[in-house]
């Protein structure tokens, strides 16, 4: 019974984990502890311990197969009966070379353990029982069921439940930059039940259960329930749970208790560990030492049956067969197994060990000059390139695949406002264009500021907020001094000697992201739309209307109130503003307030303020003190639409008013006014806190606007006007953004009407499907401007998308109480439902945003890192295919594609986003199959010996030109595919893909999909990345690049390289990758080729000494020949050769194809090689030999020209392969040469019993005076080397290869090589490469953007599938009027699930549920289809 007990509770705990409290069981035995079975929360990353050092670390050294055969080698010759020369001295190479190594690897092991001691000892506090109080401990201390005290800006030891925040709502904000690469803001909620309590927590009061899922690596999921002392239950989920690695922001206090921890936390269990990695070239040299191997067993073999047959012709024992000590003899057989012994001790050197020493020392050499190039040194950082794994440095040369991350890699994660359009009208923003064209120059705020000190400012000014970009403080802070704090980093302006080098702690609040000039024309009718609300309430509209305005008012109150944004001041920053300016205060005042404006509105003031205020500055625009106006064409429009606003401006304006107001003399009447806590705004300058740099872009906007965000809670948002009113807008309800409905939405009620607003932001592929349908306005004109607005819009929107611009659309709805009461209680409802949650949310919140009123859109540029485009095309152009993996939003990371090039927008983008298996298998086959339709799979041509050998061109199935294909999918599906065994129909799709965006992922499916590709594609990939997310991906891949950016040096210390910005790859592999394979594969077969060549002239002599095991090269000549005579070439070839100039590389990116394709070092070059060393061999043997036959020279006198013929062809065909000529190559080459009669004729000088009986005493000096050596020594490695020169000259005449045509261009002078570069490219781009889209300037169908989304939630109404037909070709202006809209059914759309739907519909065929393609005319333009990004987009 006992054991089924047992066995049961293990069931149980394999489905849960119960945690409880640990404070019940302090000081009693652990093992009454029910936690006493989790894990600690000790980390070890560390590979190995002292014990088990050497045999692990030797076990990885044998993955060397090469290392197994020298070490058996060298245990071979202390056998006795193989009569090994100098046993010792062949123990000495394979010691250094396992020594070195083992060192190496024990280095960068002691570097892990040293970051893991110092993670496992930092403090933190832990409550205490005993001591009734939290206590400091080290995080190895903590366990499962602790309770633990965080403040600001500390890291979490471990996954934590909150149960305590000092927020008075509950809130706790997270930074989480080291799990998702994000800098900015996440919210945390505490407990259902927690919220509302006491000042401090007692966690001695916590007698509840926690019950929750086991440990898994899903980052953003986490379930569970809190069971009470009373039974009843509290759930919760991942908005509950602290995730270790993650830091405390904006909240000052905050308590929860250990739920997993040390390697169970989900940012441990996301990160996979180190890996060994081996290069390509080193897995390519295994592969052909085990056939010198196998060729070594056949000499060995044939040399003990040749000395079994040889001994057998004997009738009697010759007499230098010795017996042994009984006088009997060897058997034949066993005679024959000991000379193969024997001749495997002869012709070990077949595998050159100094080959693996030569291999250390020259990725030594190419680190080096890595290290030393300027070109990937980074300036501002003052940081060159990190090697960080000298094994694989020749990889770089070989990269077929690249798997980017994009926050910090791709991008500075800047979001900068860009344009705008406001009800039709677009606001280019020519000045702030202008100032992000130059973002270092020089600024001369300094110079402005002493001439505006000049003026007649009076003195309460003189101290204010100075200029707009200026934003408090004593002068104007420079565009890059904004919102800083000491705290390290690596600022651009050091390149310019600026002093700045800091940066703010504050996510996207960089200077070029916060200083956002005014469009001039835009900030006239700012005026006029601020000082139009002040008569809102003496003259609140019946209707709303189309005003500009009023809608100008509404935008940007939606830019301000419609996000997640919180405030903080620089004095604190992260510290969140939760107290607006005395809102009771703001109430009474209020009225006094708009009295006093009007009865500032003196023309005086105004003329006086644009007189003395220079115009091309933000101030010139004053604000004006006449009535609002309206446009021309907008006289008509009388009526003024009510809505509840918030902005976002900046108390720069605040303090505008004030100085406006002291300086028309007015300082009695205000002087209570200025007292009142709602307009004393000369406090810090804001911060402001986004979950995402969109959301800190757009209010950075409308802050440059004087409309301010001032403070936030959970149930209020106050905003300060231009005039420096202060409105508290009560928020009844936020919509958060989600990936299936692509908008936010926030519910206030407005302060001076009490009307209830919704504002909405979101894409505009699904905010212009929500918006009212003009059909419904009862008044003709106005239905008019409504589709002459949207259209105005549309075109908008489609110039930022060909911009590479990110696009949002702005939208509101005023909603009666009774509507509103009614919705709300829907969605309390749907939020206490435990079924079908999800979707009732989803639901309510689609009854909400619809008949939404259109404001306008917003172009924000997403600011990247320099060189990104250009370093994306130069690797596309070197036969790379490039995936981005992030976590980040779909949007987002589409965006961004199209901003770096990686998209195009004539690209076909398929975009798969489902969570069901078969749906995703049912949408993988329907791209498959349209896919297949347009693009046949290239077949890689084929080369023999450098000849490009004719392949068949693969056909186009369509008479028109095909554009490249794309492919965007989430995590969620990612999910399918690796649970439903999808993955080889997922990579079949990617391989017709150029591009493929990863989005929603999590680190362990980055690692995973870089293994997936690695695996099964069978390519060489390369992860690059700069956050602690990262990791994973960087350690799966073949070569891991990390980026040393502003989210720590995590990715930089699992890197296997380490650069300072992206634009770094492109010299990185085009250049040092090209050079570095090409030097070391060439190396590799040479140093093939030697060893057989001069190991197969021992083998020759076999056949003319009875196959004996002797030979005619004395053995100190044969140690001396690799390690002296023949070494240092190969080094300086392996170290200095370029094949190919940097410039060259550089500008023909295609020439990095020969690396891919292993052109240098394959199965073919290793046979050929094999081949010519035989051939060299039999030459470099038989002619001395046919010279000599006749003669009576002896044994040594007969080896030594063979010697030096061999070492002469070796050197000589080591000349051929060098492709850069420098002194030092000759100087080399020549003392090599030499160095070898010096050292022969020393050593046949000294050496006079030193061999005995073999002596070699006088040789050299006998063979230098005999006219037959020379002769011999001169033509034999010319008929040796005969038949290479012959293939070389032929390879370089007619060859085909790319590297042999750039070879020639290379040897041109610098101005026809230009030339000949140019033409070359010109050809390129003018051959068609089938598959890829070509210009062209006649009409062709644009193939649309394949759309798969798996909608889970169906809209409230049936959605109408529309067709529109598109004119643009290529990026041309698109005609026709796209306010007319024709719907069509969509009732024959493709079920694939019950809640799942696809549509079908290729260029030039009719979609399933769309209108007939032949249909023309202004009704085709389609209002749900016409908002895609580009013209190559409609909904399939």
């Amino acid at each position: 019974m006992r054991q089924e007990g047992k066995r049961r509770q293990k069931r149980k705990e394999d489905k849960k984990r119960v945690v409880v409290s640990n404070l019940p069981y302090e000081g009693r035995s652990q093992k009454e502890n029910p936690n006493r079975h989790y894990c600690g929360n000790q980390i070890k990353t560390s590979k190995y311990t002292v014990l088990s050092f050497v045999p692990k670390n030797i076990f990885e050294q044998l993955h060397r197969f090469a290392n197994i055969y020298f070490v058996g080698i060298a245990v071979l010759n202390f056998v006795p009966v193989v009569n090994a020369f100098q046993p010792e001295v062949n123990l000495i190479p394979i010691c250094i070379i396992l020594g070195v190594t083992a060192i190496k690897d024990a280095w960068e092991d002691l570097q892990r353990y040293k970051s893991d001691k110092v993670i496992n000892n930092t403090e933190c506090l832990i409550y205490s029982r005993k001591e009734q109080s939290y206590v400091q401990k080290h995080w190895k201390d903590v366990r499962v069921g602790d309770f633990v005290q965080m403040r600001s800006n500390e890291i979490i030891p471990a996954d934590i439940l909150l149960l305590f925040s000092s927020d008075p709502g509950g809130i706790c904000h997270l930074e989480t930059a080291n799990l998702d690469g994000e800098t900015n803001l996440k919210q945390r909620r505490v407990v259902k039940g927690f919220s509302k309590q006491g000042v401090q927590f007692e966690p001695e009061c916590f007698h509840n259960t926690i019950v929750c899922e086991k440990p898994n690596n899903h980052l953003n999921r986490f379930k569970g329930y809190m069971e009470h002392p009373d039974q009843t239950r509290t759930g919760f989920g991942s908005e509950s749970l602290l995730l270790r690695g993650c830091t405390i922001r904006n909240t000052e206090l905050a308590v929860g208790i250990v739920i997993y921890a040390g390697h169970e936390t989900k940012a441990m269990l996301n990160n996979s560990g180190p890996r060994y990695k081996r290069s390509k070239v080193e897995r390519r040299m295994n592969t052909d030492i085990s056939f010198c191997i196998g060729l070594l067993f056949l000499m060995c073999l044939t040399g003990a049956v040749g000395h079994s047959l040889w001994n057998g012709t004997f009738r009697e024992h010759p007499p230098f067969d010795v017996p042994d000590a009984k006088g009997g003899f060897l058997p034949l057989a066993l005679g024959g197994f000991y000379m193969f012994l024997t001749m495997v001790i002869l012709l070990q050197v077949l595998i050159p060990i100094s080959l693996y020493v030569s291999i250390e020392l020259v990725k030594l050499g190419q680190v080096f000059f890595l290290h030393s190039d300027l070109d990937l040194y980074d300036e501002d950082s003052d940081l060159p390139i990190q090697c960080r794994a000298l094994n694989i440095v020749e990889d770089l040369g070989q990269i077929q695949h690249v798997f980017s991350d994009k926050t910090g890699t791709l991008t500075e994660n800047k979001m900068v406002f860009r344009r705008c359009t406001i009800m039709g009208s677009e606001y280019s923003h020519r000045e702030n264009a202008k100032r992000l064209e130059i973002p270092k120059e020089l600024d001369s705020d300094s110079e402005e500021w002493t001439q505006y000190q000049c003026l007649s400012f009076p003195a309460r000014w003189a101290q204010g907020p100075g200029p707009v970009r200026g934003q408090g403080g004593d002068q104007p802070l420079r565009r890059c001094q904004s919102a800083r704090v000491p705290i390290q980093s690596h600022s651009r302006q050091r390149s310019v000697g600026r002093w700045e080098n800091t940066q703010s702690p504050v996510a996207f609040s960089s200077s070029i992201e916060k200083d956002v000039t005014p469009d001039k024309n835009l900030l006239t009718k700012v005026r006029d739309a601020a000082l139009w609300l002040e008569t809102l309430p003496n003259s609140k509209p019946a209707k709303p209307s189309l005003s500009t305005t009023s809608s100008i008012a509404d935008f940007f109150l939606a830019l301000t109130i419609c996000n997640s944004v919180m405030v903080s001041t620089t004095t604190e920053p992260r510290q969140r503003v939760t107290i607006p300016p005395s809102t009771k205060a703001l109430g009474t005042s209020l009225e006094k307030i708009q009295q006093l404006f009007q009865k500032l509105k003196l023309s005086n003031l105004s003329q006086s303020f644009s007189s003395t205020v220079p115009s091309d500055n933000d101030l010139g625009e004053s604000w004006g003190t006449s009535v609002p106006t309206t446009d021309s064409k907008e006289r008509d429009d009388a009526s003024v639409c009510s809505a509840g606003y918030s902005t976002d401006g900046g108390y720069r304006s605040s303090t505008w008013v004030q100085g406006d107001i002291l300086a028309s003399g007015s300082c009695d009447s205000f002087e209570e006014v200025l007292e009142d806590p709602a307009l004393s705004l000369a406090s810090p300058e804001l911060c402001y806190e986004a979950e995402s740099p969109d959301e800190a872009a757009l209010v950075h906007a409308a802050h440059a606007y004087s409309f301010t965000l001032v403070s936030r809670t959970p149930e209020q948002v106050t905003v300060s006007l231009p005039q420096g009113t202060c409105l508290t807008f009560d928020v009844l309800c936020t919509l958060g953004f989600d990936s299936v409905r692509k908008r936010m939405s926030v519910v206030v009620r407005h302060p001076l009407t009490g009307e209830i607003v919704v504002y909405t932001k979101g894409a505009d592929s699904v905010i212009m499907d929500l918006l009212e349908d003009p059909a419904c306005v009862t008044d003709t004109d106005v239905e008019k401007k409504v589709r002459k607005i949207r259209a105005r819009t549309q075109k908008h929107l489609d110039l930022y998308a060909r911009d590479g611009l990110r696009t949002l659309c702005i939208a509101k709805k005023v909603v009666s109480e009774e509507d509103f009461r009614r919705w709300a209680s829907f969605r309390h409802e749907a939020e206490a439902s435990l079924d079908n949650r999800d979707e009732l949310l989803m639901e309510t919140a689609q009854h909400l945003e619809n008949q939404l009123t259109l404001l306008g859109a917003t172009g924000i540029e997403d600011r990247l890192q320099e060189g990104v485009p250009d370093t994306i095309a130069a690797l596309r152009g070197a036969g790379i295919q490039l995936w981005v993996l992030t976590g980040d939003k779909q949007e987002t990371a589409v965006n961004i594609a199209y901003a770096c090039r990686l998209l195009d927008q004539t690209d076909t983008v398929y975009s798969i986003n489902t969570e069901n298996q078969e749906t995703c298998e049912s949408i993988l086959d329907c791209a498959l199959e349209e896919v297949k339709q347009f693009h046949v799979p290239q077949k890689p041509a084929h080369k023999l010996f450098g000849f490009r050998l004719p392949s068949e061109t693969p056909r186009c199935t369509s008479g028109a030109l095909v554009p490249q294909v794309g492919l965007v999918i989430d995590g969620k599906t990612l999910n399918a595919i690796f649970q439903g065994k999808l993955e080889k129909k997922f990579l079949e799709l990617t391989q017709y893909c150029r591009s493929v965006l990863c989005c929603r992922s999590t680190p362990l499916q980055k690692s995973m999909i870089v293994k997936l590709v690695r695996d099964k594609l069978g390519v060489m990939t390369l992860s690059i990345g700069d956050g602690a997310n990262d990791v994973s991906m960087i350690q799966a891949a073949d070569v891991g690049v990390g980026i040393s950016g502003q989210e720590g040096m995590q990715a930089v210390m699992s890197s296997d390289f380490a650069i300072s910005r992206f634009r770094h790859l492109k010299k990185l592999l085009l250049v040092h990758g090209h050079w570095c394979y090409s030097r070391l594969a060439r190396m590799v077969v040479y140093y093939f080729y030697k060893n057989v060549c001069y190991v197969n002239l021992l083998f020759w002599y076999q056949f003319f000494c009875g196959f004996s095991g002797s030979t005619m090269i004395d053995y100190w000549q044969m140690i001396f020949f690799n390690l002296f005579f023949t070494s240092l070439p190969p080094l300086v070839f392996g170290i200095l050769d370029k094949d190919v100039s940097a410039e060259t590389l550089l500008a023909l990116p295609e020439l990095y194809k020969s690396g891919q394709d292993s052109e240098c070092y394959n199965l073919l070059t290793f046979w050929i090689s094999m081949m010519d060393a035989f051939y060299q061999s039999l030459v470099c043997f038989f002619i001395p030999y046919l010279t000599y036959r006749d003669s009576d020279i002896d044994v040594f006198t007969f080896g030594t020209p063979i010697n030096t013929i061999s070492l002469a062809t070796i050197l000589l065909h080591q000349a051929m392969e060098m492709k850069t000529w420098t002194i030092l190559h000759g100087l080399v080459l020549l003392g090599s040469f030499l160095m070898y009669f010096v050292v022969s004729l020393v050593y046949n000088a000294t050496c006079v019993t030193c061999n005995s009986p073999t002596n070699p005493y006088g040789v050299m000096e006998g063979q230098l005076s005999d006219p037959t050596f020379y002769l011999v020594c001169v033509l034999t490695p010319v008929a040796a080397l005969l038949p290479r020169y012959f293939f070389l000259s032929l390879q370089g005449t007619y060859g085909k290869s790319l590297i042999s045509k750039a070879q020639k261009i290379d040897k041109l002078p610098t101005d026809k090589r230009d030339l000949a570069i140019q033409c070359w490219r010109s050809r390129q781009m003018a051959a068609p490469v089938p598959g890829e889209v070509q210009p062209t300037h006649r009409p062709v169908p644009a193939v649309p953007e394949q759309d798969f989304r798996a909608s889970t939630p169906k809209s409230s109404r049936p959605p109408r599938q529309m067709c529109r037909e598109d004119r643009e070709v290529h990026g041309g202006s698109s005609s026709g009027d796209p306010a007319q809209d024709d719907p069509c059914s969509a009732n024959s759309s493709a079920k694939l699930s019950p809640r799942d739907h696809l549509l079908l519909g290729p260029s030039g065929m009719v979609a399933s549920g769309a209108c007939p393609s032949g249909q023309t005319g202004p009704s085709q333009q389609s209002r749900k289809g016409s908002h895609r990004r580009s013209q190559s987009s409609l909904t399939i």
